[in-house]
Order: structure tokens, then C-alpha cells, then sequence
């Protein structure tokens, strides 16, 4: 009651003190306080740090199989540095980053935001992550080559006050739509604000305006100088605001994850990786260009390799999403089909010379042989485990079986059996002991019939598999 109380206090004072114009844009009532306590200490306590965050060209998506972005590569480091588990949540619509991460849909947002006033009513900001100004986006003339450089400038809005009388398209909830409505009073005229659904990334409006759908757009200037380098019809040199800061988000009552998170970024603005990161995904124009023309980019066609097609068809046999498989395949080989390892593994799913003659495979390079003798024998060591009741758990033991040999893992079982633990379960059962057989104590123990193994690797293993699995969920749609 008291919560319902506050929310249509909340909402009648957030109208009145709106515009028409603003009214729509106003933060969700139910969502404009934090809806949850979770603060670092929870997120320790269960090991995962959820991050929301954007699919876009620059901050999160996938290529040749990979995952990327400029905030994916910080969240990692920041998973590591906490010691948890990272947990990407994509937003389908910016227009609800707030409203997400206030209901408890994740622990921060991982998002170049720009601070504003308005935004710190609802959410606090770490420090900021880098500078950067609004810029007007615009299309010179489709044969703009053939003109003259004055020629072109005459065509462009190159003084804000020139876009009085015309429209502008940004998404409604984002700080160029603010930015555009202080203008119009800076001006004196009025701009039309179109606004674009939610669910589209600052680069794909971008795009809009280079294939002449929209007129105008407005960008962060590090975003819009790296798709101008990639679409030179674009012009991106008339700013539309100073300097501001960009940051990520964390909710109000998440104190203590605001001050490890604030700690962090400022070492880590200290040290040469961050500039790496940086570069990497806003300045090298020449690795922006690979991506964006690659079909295994994932906002291109969500194409994961160029083995689709018959990874597809040997998943089938396994009754696996075909996602999976893949992410089993760049773990073994990074979709390379003459991968070899320092043990004479090779191929795409890294089959030993013994295993490739049992199963009459001549070429391990053959992407399609290698293919269905690796998957026959995963579909072997999956029948082997059919003790164990948990499908995906009974998964997780056919892995590590793949990874480190199926009776090193059954020693591991015997262990867990011996010190109490239960041998039908994969997850901080038996990996645990996996492990342990890097060690005398236990690889010497009378249960033991296979002795050493170094067990980090197939624990590692099955783990970055299943992580990886959760990217390609959430980029590549299981039919593509």
C-alpha cells in the first residue's frame, strides 16, 4: 500500500512537472525506486554479477563466434576483479535501461550513458568512463564525390540553429532527445522530434540515415566517427552539445557496489588495457570495417560460422540446440578446421589420432568427417553417463569426458562417492574432485585407477562451453 501510495505521488508530480512533450518520457512510477536490496554483498554471496547492457556494434555482440564490445571486455574484468560470474542481460528496448535495472533485472547498467540531472533522480552513476559530445548525423549527397568540398558544406546543416523547421530522429528515452529539447529553447524554434523505437542501437538508426530513411540523427561522437569512417557518405562534424560524461549505472540503494565500482573504473582508467579496449572498438576503423562486412557478425545474419549447415545437421543426431555444438567446436578449434594441439588433437572437434582411426576417419581436416566422428563419439560418451538422471548435468560429464577421458572423470565420481559427496552431480560435486586429481593425495588414493590429470582444464572446459552457449542464445536465433 505504502509503495502504492508513493508511486501515484510520484507520477502526479512527475506530470506536472513535464511538459506534453516530456510527459511520455517520464521514468515508469513502479520502476523509479529501486525494486530490490541487492548490494555487492549479495552479489558475492551468490557468486553472479548480472549486467545489462546493449546489443550494438560496439558494446555487445558477437563475431566468428566470439563474444565482443567495449562493455563485454570491462564486465569480464570487472567479473574477474569481484570474483564472480558474469551474467549478461541484453536490453531489446534502451528505452527501459532504468526501468531494468530499478525491478531488479540486473545489478548495474553497463552502458555509456550520459550523466544528467534528470537520470540521477532515479540511478547513481559510477565515475565516468570517457568524455564525449553529441553530434548531429547527416547524409552529404548521394554523389557527393563528384562535388567540390565547398560544394557538399553548402548542402549541410553545419549550424544548429538550421535545424529549426526540420525533423530529427533519436530514441525518446535517450539524452539526445533531452539534448534536442534544450536546443529548441537555445534557439528559439521549434525542431520535430522523431522519436524511434526502443529496440534500436544508436548504429543501427545511424544506418537508417545513411540508407535515406531518416534525415537526421544524433550520436555520441565516438560512435558517430567510427560509422562515419565505414559509411564516408555520413557527415558527422557539427556538435550539438559540449563535453559530457559517460558512465555506467547502478541502483540507489546499491551503495557499496557504487564504491568498489567507482575504485575500479578509476584504475582501470589508469592502466594501457583500457585505452586497448577503447581503440579497439572506437578508434581502429580498419577492425570496425571487418566486422561490420563479415557475415558472421551477429547483427549481419545471425550466422555463428561458416559451419552452420552441418553443424546443424550432425546436432541433430545428438538432439543438441546446434548453438551448443558450436560453442563445443570454437572451444576445441575457433572454427578452424586445421587446428592442431601440442597432444596431436586436430580439426574443428579436435580428435586424437587413436579416436580419428576408431572411428575410420583418414582426414581430420575434413571439416564434415571430423564433424561426424566427433559427434558420434560425444553421443557414445553421453550414453555412457545414462546413470546420471539430470539431462544437463548428464551433458556436463559427456564433456569433460570429451575433454579429459571418460575414466578420469568416473575416478573423480569414486572420489566424491568416498568423501560424501553426490556422484550423480556435476555442479560443486564431482568437478570438484576433477580438480583434486591434480594433487598426490588424491590421484594416489586407492579409488583411483587412472591416476593424474591436471582436472582445472575439463572444469574450465565445461564451464566457458555453457557461457558461451548463453551468448549465442541471446544473440543467434536457434532458426537462422
Amino acid at each position: 500500500m505504502q509503495r502504492l501510495i508513493f508511486a501515484t505521488l510520484l507520477s502526479s508530480l512527475l506530470f506536472a512537472a513535464c511538459s506534453p512533450e516530456e510527459q511520455v518520457q517520464a521514468v515508469n512510477p513502479d520502476a523509479a525506486f529501486p525494486m530490490v536490496d541487492r548490494d555487492l554483498e549479495n552479489i558475492q554471496e551468490s557468486g553472479v554479477l548480472r549486467a545489462i547492457t546493449v546489443y550494438s556494434e560496439t558494446s555487445y555482440f558477437l563475431y566468428r563466434g566470439q563474444p565482443m564490445g567495449f562493455e563485454y571486455e570491462l564486465l569480464t574484468r570487472l567479473a574477474d576483479h569481484l570474483g564472480v560470474r558474469l551474467e549478461i542481460v541484453p536490453a531489446h528496448d534502451l528505452d527501459e535501461l532504468i526501468n531494468m535495472l530499478n525491478r531488479g533485472e540486473g545489478d548495474l547498467i553497463a552502458h555509456g550513458l550520459t550523466i544528467t540531472k534528470p537520470r540521477k533522480q532515479y540511478i547513481d552513476f559510477t565515475r565516468y568512463l570517457y568524455l564525449t559530445k553529441q553530434v548531429l548525423v547527416q547524409r552529404k549527397p548521394e554523389d557527393w564525390r563528384n562535388w567540390k568540398l565547398h560544394e557538399i558544406e553548402r548542402t549541410l546543416v553545419s549550424d544548429p540553429i538550421e535545424l529549426i523547421e526540420d525533423t530529427v530522429s533519436v530514441r525518446l528515452a535517450s539524452a539526445y532527445y533531452d539534448r534536442l529539447k534544450n536546443l529548441e529553447q537555445e534557439i528559439g524554434g521549434d525542431i520535430y522530434i522523431d522519436t524511434v523505437s526502443g529496440d534500436l542501437s544508436t548504429g543501427r538508426i545511424i544506418k537508417k540515415v545513411v540508407e535515406g530513411e531518416l534525415d537526421y540523427t544524433v550520436a555520441d561522437d565516438n560512435i558517430a566517427e567510427i560509422n562515419s569512417a565505414y559509411y564516408p557518405i555520413l557527415d558527422v562534424s557539427t556538435p550539438i552539445s559540449f563535453s559530457q560524461r559517460a558512465a555506467w549505472a547502478v541502483r540507489k540503494n546499491a551503495p557499496n557496489l557504487l564504491q568498489t565500482l567507482n575504485t575500479w573504473v578509476e584504475e582501470m582508467r589508469q592502466k594501457t588495457d583500457y585505452y586497448v579496449i577503447y581503440n579497439k572498438y572506437f578508434e581502429n576503423k580498419r577492425a570496425f570495417r571487418a566486422r561490420i562486412e563479415s557475415e558472421f557478425f551477429s547483427e549481419a545474419g545471425g550466422k555463428i560460422s561458416r559451419y552452420d549447415s552441418v553443424v546443424k545437421q550432425f546436432s541433430d543426431s545428438l538432439n543438441w540446440d546446434w548453438r551448443f555444438l558450436s560453442a563445443l567446436i570454437y572451444q576445441e578449434s575457433q572454427f578452424n578446421p586445421s587446428a592442431t594441439s601440442w597432444a596431436k588433437a586436430k580439426g574443428l572437434m579436435q580428435l586424437m589420432p587413436a579416436t580419428a582411426r576408431e572411428l575410420g576417419v583418414s582426414d581430420r581436416t575434413n571439416p564434415e568427417d571430423n564433424l561426424e566422428a566427433g559427434t558420434a563419439y560425444l553421443e557414445e560418451l553421453y550414453n555412457r553417463w545414462e546413470s546420471i538422471p539430470d539431462s544437463v548435468q548428464r551433458v556436463k560429464f559427456a564433456l569433460a569426458s570429451y575433454n579429459c577421458g571418460y575414466q578420469h572423470v568416473v575416478d573423480a565420481q569414486d572420489l566424491a562417492e568416498k568423501y560424501g559427496k553426490d556422484p550423480g552431480v556435476w555442479d560443486e560435486q564431482v568437478e570438484v574432485f576433477v580438480k583434486r586429481l591434480s594433487y598426490p593425495k588424491y590421484y594416489n588414493d586407492p579409488v583411483v585407477d587412472y591416476g593424474y590429470v591436471r582436472g582445472i582444464e575439463p572444469v574450465t572446459y565445461v564451464d566457458q562451453i555453457f557461457e558461451r552457449f548463453e551468448h549465442y542464445q541471446q544473440l543467434i536465433p536457434e532458426e537462422s
